[in-house]
């Protein structure tokens, strides 16, 4: 595999790489916080004085004597500003003590009274707070309807009518949240485990009354995210807070165990699919109905019926997302939000009109590709589906595939395949290249790598702009003082930072070329997008792909297991073919971990998710993804960006949990239609015909 390592790679496995949790400036004190510990209610008393009474405790902040703060635009950052409860694990007190120990046995001497109040945390398709909202995630209208799909159903030869759910997931990256944070001549600096300094820099200082300039957000590595990082947490509001009250610096490490409150999560989901096809399996009408939660305090739609506008012709069309104000912590942004649940019911119920046409599931996608988007008809930038399904197929070796699977012994073993998209996305941003007198580069862009490989990329693009080795530069990124740079998140980072690199990088080769000397301080050039990211939005603009699984099942067990993964993509040109596949093979690790193994439990009773660590909450590991193949197809889409890229972080899982799933019926005749797969969902029905 060719492709440059890693820049930052020694630092990180040398322990040199300094996260958030990692600084420790003079003076450094710790926090805890006190989580509540009824789903719904008003905090009627606290007594601080058993943790106070500690000398080595500094302060017990709640909501009666912490600084007060601007109205959020986030309401879950209004963090200690009211004594309501909105759910379980809301933040109520906060200690602040000279060891991290001694801020732990603060926290928990804290002692709070409640007025609790009826709580409601259960989903249930007729729930009478269900409502249709005006718009869901990303900005897409929570509705579409086209064409007449009641009439497509009643005329249709051939249709499929299913239910699919997903169970409430949690990100869990490696590295917790954290914030270490200090005030200083009414500046405000925090190092924080986030996506994007920016949103870190631009909430903290509309919260504190500051100037954005006042305010330093540091984020130069950071240990996964998966979308909970992608926006302020509650965490770095209160080190930000402590900070200003004690006077000293304040660090804050969240327990894993708190993360599942208030980072948050992925919501369920309950999904109606409806296929009218005709008996050759031409899709004549495609509905797909979400049934999603939010939260009291704020609303967040999943846009998992969006997929749906994308991926097959059909003259009909109705996707609709209806949702249900609950008392529990706020749904977010978890990787691939939308395309990761919607994608697994709609290639599930492709795989169910396949068996009902006849046809194999290959072949069904091949006939049902469309000309145009189907909802926009807007023509795409380039889709390469059809090339990516017939590459993995070969791969695979799909043509071996019968009607059924096959048994070794107990084992039943089968294979299935899924499609999956993911948008376009790319934000303005602004960068800057200079060259050094010593005849090096030095790319500086507010940029976070989250261990995507975000630095060696934008080196890669100066560097093949520039015409020098990629030793000859390097990058500064993961600052708010650096030229503006967007969230890591939504697939985007290399499109938009990177065609803001790739004009610094060239108007300063123009420069160069033009014979213009380099002096002592370095010779720059800066560009901004926000211009130019507007240019072929006329295009639907998308990667594709194509996942290929094979399973074996116990039949005495239930047991699944995962034997090969394979997933074929057309992203664009690939700029570094060794972090490419890094994160592909992610994306698909973690499509088979939701397929099979993850999930969170909402216990009705105290109104919080049960499973609140990684002992609990299981995700792969090796012994469960053995063998995992990432390719791609040679696409350049110059309709997208200069550099002919589209992002690749999240693809890889779209479509994989539904690929698991058709192999699981593929091996044993039972279709499962809900999430994870597993002997609690096969026990009991591996004999059914």
């Amino acid at each position: 595999m060719s492709g440059h390592a890693r820049l930052e790679g020694r630092e990180k496995v040398t322990g040199a790489a300094r996260y958030a949790d990692d600084r420790r400036p003079d003076g450094c004190v710790y926090a805890c916080p006190v989580p509540a510990t009824v789903a719904r209610g008003t905090v009627t008393a606290i007594d601080t004085s058993a943790a106070l009474a500690d000398p080595r405790v500094l302060a017990v902040l709640t909501h009666l004597d912490a600084p007060r703060l601007a109205q959020a635009e986030d309401p879950t950052l209004a963090v200690l500003q009211s004594a309501r409860v909105a759910y379980r694990g809301q933040y109520v007190a906060l200690a602040v003590a000279e060891s991290a120990e001694a801020a732990q046995q603060a926290a928990a001497q804290v002692g709070v009274e409640y007025a609790a109040e009826p709580h409601d945390v259960v989903l249930v398709a007729d729930h009478p707070g269900v409502y249709a909202p005006a718009e869901a995630n990303g900005g897409h209208p929570a509705d579409r309807v086209r064409g007449d799909f009641e009439a497509a159903w009643a005329a249709a030869e051939a249709r499929i009518d299913a239910t699919y759910r997903t169970p409430p997931l949690h990100n869990h990256p490696m590295e917790p949240h954290a914030a270490t944070a200090w005030w200083a001549g009414g500046r405000l600096t925090v190092h924080d485990s986030s996506q994007g300094t920016g949103e870190v820099q631009r909430a903290l200082a509309a919260l504190f009354g500051l100037e954005r300039a006042q305010v330093l957000a540091v984020s130069e590595h950071v240990g996964g995210g998966f979308g909970c990082k992608g926006t302020p947490r509650p965490h770095v509001v209160l080190a930000a807070m402590a900070a200003r009250v004690v006077g000293r610096p304040v660090r804050l490490a969240l327990p894993r165990a708190q993360l599942a409150a208030v980072v948050g999560h992925r919501a369920p989901t309950v999904q109606r699919v409806r296929l009218a096809a005709r008996a050759d399996g031409r899709i004549e009408g495609l509905a797909q109905e979400i049934l999603t939660r939010c939260s009291t305090l704020k609303e967040f739609v999943e846009q998992a019926a969006v997929p749906a506008r994308v991926m097959y012709r059909s003259p009909a069309s109705l996707t609709t997302h209806r949702v249900v104000r609950q008392d529990v912590p706020a749904p977010s942004w978890m990787r691939a939000p939308g395309e990761a649940t919607g994608m697994f019911a709609l290639e599930s119920a492709m795989d169910e009109l396949a068996l009902a046409c006849g046809l194999d599931p290959v072949e069904l996608r091949l006939r049902n590709e469309p000309d145009t988007e189907p909802d926009s008809d807007r023509p795409f930038s380039s889709r390469h589906l059809t090339q990516c399904l017939r590459e993995g197929a070969r791969r695979f070796g799909w043509e071996r595939r019968g009607p059924a699977g096959r048994a070794e012994g107990r084992l039943l073993v089968g294979t299935g395949v899924a499609a999956s998209t993911y948008p376009v996305l790319i934000g303005p941003a602004a960068a800057e290249v200079r060259a050094e007198p010593d005849g090096t580069f030095v790319v500086r862009v507010n940029a976070t790598d989250i261990g995507t490989g975000a630095r060696t990329v934008l080196a890669v693009i100066a560097a093949e702009v520039l015409a020098v080795p990629l030793d000859r530069v390097r990058a500064e990124i993961g600052r708010s003082d650096l030229p503006r740079g967007g969230v890591a998140g939504g697939s985007s980072g290399t499109s938009s930072w990177g065609w803001a690199v790739h004009a610094a990088a060239s108007g300063l080769a123009r420069r160069l070329a033009e014979g213009v000397p380099v002096p002592p301080a370095g010779l720059s050039a800066s560009a901004d997008t926000r211009e130019l990211v507007g240019r072929g939005t006329e295009f639907a603009r998308h990667a594709f792909g194509a996942q290929f699984a094979q399973v074996q099942v116990d039949r005495d067990t239930g047991e699944v297991r995962l034997r090969r993964l394979l997933g074929v993509f057309a992203a664009g040109r690939i700029l570094n073919p060794r972090t490419a596949r890094s994160q592909l093979l992610g994306g698909m690790v973690m499509g088979a971990s939701m397929a099979l193994l993850e999930e969170s439990t909402m216990d009705p009773e105290f109104g919080d998710h049960a499973e609140r660590d990684l002992a609990s909450y299981h995700v792969a590991v090796n012994a469960d993804v053995p063998d995992v193949q990432a390719h791609w197809i040679e696409e350049e889409d110059l309709h997208v960006s200069p550099m002919g890229s589209k992002g690749i972080g999240e693809i890889g899982i779209v479509g994989t949990a539904a690929a698991v799933a058709n192999a699981v019926h593929h091996a044993t005749g039972v279709r499962v239609r809900e999430l994870p797969i597993g002997a609690r969902t096969l026990l009991g029905r591996l004999g059914e015909p």
